[in-house]
């Protein structure tokens, strides 16, 4: 009869278990899909993987932008001279600059010349008599290539001149005649104007003019 009893008891308390375990295993827990048909949202949607980021196109970054009015300038002075090319003029334009100061920190006259008006030659000849005068000798490098960027192309008559803005870091070994050596690092901005005869059969350009510009 214990016996009997003892097993009836362990029913009982199996049926219960079955029971509770019933009401916490059949619940809905959270919100359902048929809960947000009803309530007229739209379901949430997947969180994805970050995407992997998109390599630029080397070629378009390496296309130069040209203010209109430059452009047009460009343009108009093409039209009289169909040989000119923005692009490879500053390239040229550039290798001018760096020939002309260093030309001009060595005192070296013969390669100023021809790269020079007759007017910029007379100020730079000046200029380089007095160093000499006081005994000074001076040496220029450049830190990094210089940047060029063309402001303005024209032709007035038979005269072509373009003005180029020159960005460069420089540092510059002065010598004096007692032998004292100091040496000065700094940016500098120039704007160089040069000038080139239309109809001619020299196709070199000639600096005409210097400007102190804002870096």
């Amino acid at each position: 009869m214990s016996q009997t009893f003892t097993i009836v008891l362990y029913a009982v308390i199996a049926a219960v278990l079955l029971f509770m375990l019933y009401n916490v295993l059949g619940k809905k827990v959270g919100r359902q899909p048929e809960d947000q048909a009803k309530s007229g949202k739209k379901p949430m949607p997947p969180i994805g993987l970050p995407r992997a980021p998109v390599t630029p196109d080397p070629k378009a970054a390496a296309v130069p932008t040209i203010d209109p009015s430059i452009a047009a300038a460009i343009k108009g002075l093409k039209e009289r001279d169909p040989s000119f090319d923005h692009v490879r003029f500053l390239e040229g334009a550039r290798q001018a600059y760096e020939t002309i100061v260093r030309a001009y920190a060595r005192g070296d006259r013969e390669a100023l010349r021809p790269l020079l008006t007759e007017r910029v030659m007379k100020s730079f000849d000046a200029g380089i008599t007095q160093r000499e005068q006081r005994g000074d000798t001076e040496a220029v490098e450049l830190v990094s290539p210089a940047r060029a960027d063309i402001e303005l192309a024209d032709a007035q008559g038979n005269l072509a001149s373009a003005r180029v803005r020159f960005l460069a870091e420089v540092r510059n070994t002065l010598t004096t005649a007692s032998g004292e050596t100091t040496t000065d690092e700094r940016r500098t901005a120039e704007v160089w104007t040069f000038e080139r005869q239309l109809g001619t059969t020299d196709p070199n350009w000639v600096l005409a003019k210097v400007e102190a510009a804002t870096a």
